[in-house]
């Protein structure tokens, strides 16, 4: 975790020097005053050409047609490139066909063995979740494969964006309830063992799509899909103005969502992590299953919804800091990574049911041992 932290560190450090050196972040009008610019979330930016001077060319009255919108030369070459078009939707193919049967072999399981109500809800919770994610990624394998053209409307657009953010936020919040659980159950056996599992559970996972509804507002309110003169395609999510208020409440609520749902779960779930090894540690039992199980919450948390949290956060800052849409690149690519928890949550189910067969044993201040079974 040292080492990790330093790198963490030098790569912020890094960005930072980035920002400042990319100068300011402001554009300047004909009068030579500062107009502060927008930033925009999850996205590259338009520049909007100014219009061409008539110079009596034209009659006063007539109707001048749209300028064209433009985009940088980076998000060009991403927009075009075999990374968008050919690498991210194979990968997106490739865990749908994985993930989609695997997830619903977890709710056949649940709705026919349940042996835990509590621990049946959290796991129905995250299926549910994994599969319209699922979903989601075969439209967005559609639009990349079609060279980053979106043909279906704008009203699917903020539809799939909608339930692609909005299930990446309950999956995390749905991992780190798991985690918490485990975490009570062991570290804190005694007040475990007294609470209603059951109700307290459902009102968790009640919250957690109570959340989900609220992450789509944004998404559905504002537009979505904007035609590209560059690219002759109209892109979905990816390119969006500077100069939109509805895009600036996009930005602040999607920054939000950010930190609580991606990234305070990755603090809490590396605090219950490390709390849950300490008091395993203490047991002459071997509890390898349990271990493996909390491990794999874990790894599914910093392998997948870090780096996507982190990029997406860093992109945040460097959009509102200089109006940079440098990271968006290596943004898309964590999220594309992100999505892989989808496949691994059902062998966490697994895990999960087998440490399960086993019970925790913790010996009473009067000498008596507590049995706790997950």
């Amino acid at each position: 975790m040292g080492k990790l932290f330093i790198r963490l560190l030098l790569f912020a450090l890094f960005i930072h020097g980035t920002l400042q050196e990319n100068g300011e972040t402001g554009i300047k009008d004909e009068n030579n005053s500062t107009k502060r610019v927008v930033p925009q979330p999850r996205v590259f930016k338009f520049l909007v050409p100014t219009k061409p001077d008539l110079h009596g060319t034209q009659a006063p009255n007539s109707t001048l047609s749209p300028a064209p919108q433009l985009i940088s030369n980076a998000a060009l070459g991403y927009l075009k490139g075999p990374l968008s078009i050919k690498v991210i939707p194979v990968i997106y193919i490739i865990l749908v066909i994985v993930g989609i049967p695997a997830n619903i072999t977890v709710l056949c399981l649940l709705f026919t063995k349940i042996r835990k109500v509590s621990s049946a809800i959290l796991y129905c919770s995250l299926a549910i979740s994994d599969l319209f994610l699922l979903i989601s990624l075969l439209f967005k394998a559609h639009y990349h494969l079609h060279g980053n053209h979106w043909v279906l409307g704008e009203a699917a657009c903020r539809a799939v964006t909608a339930c692609f953010y909005g299930n990446l936020y309950c999956s995390a919040l749905t991992l780190v309830c798991i985690a918490i659980k485990r975490y009570m159950a062991i570290v804190h056996p005694f007040m475990y063992k007294t609470l209603p599992k059951v109700r307290c559970t459902s009102l968790v996972v009640l919250a957690v799509w109570g959340v989900f509804g609220v992450s789509l507002v944004p998404e559905l309110l504002v537009q979505q899909s904007f035609p590209v003169s560059q690219l002759n395609r109209t892109t979905c999510h990816d390119v969006m103005p500077l100069d939109s208020s509805s895009h600036a409440f996009l930005l602040y609520s999607n920054l939000i969502l950010t930190v609580l749902c991606l990234l305070v779960p990755m603090v809490v779930t590396v605090f219950c992590f490390v709390q849950i090894l300490k008091a395993l540690s203490r047991s002459h039992f071997d509890w390898t299953m349990y271990v493996r199980s909390s491990s794999l919450v874990f790894s599914i948390f910093l392998g997948c919804f870090f780096p996507a949290g982190i990029l997406h956060f860093l992109h945040y800052m460097q959009m509102f800091g200089n109006g940079n849409d440098s990271l968006y690149v290596y943004f898309n690519m964590a999220v594309c990574l992100c999505c892989l928890h989808a496949c691994l949550d059902p062998f966490l189910f697994v895990l999960m049911s087998k440490s399960a067969g086993s019970r925790l044993f913790f010996l009473t201040p009067k000498g008596k041992n507590l049995s706790i079974s997950l």
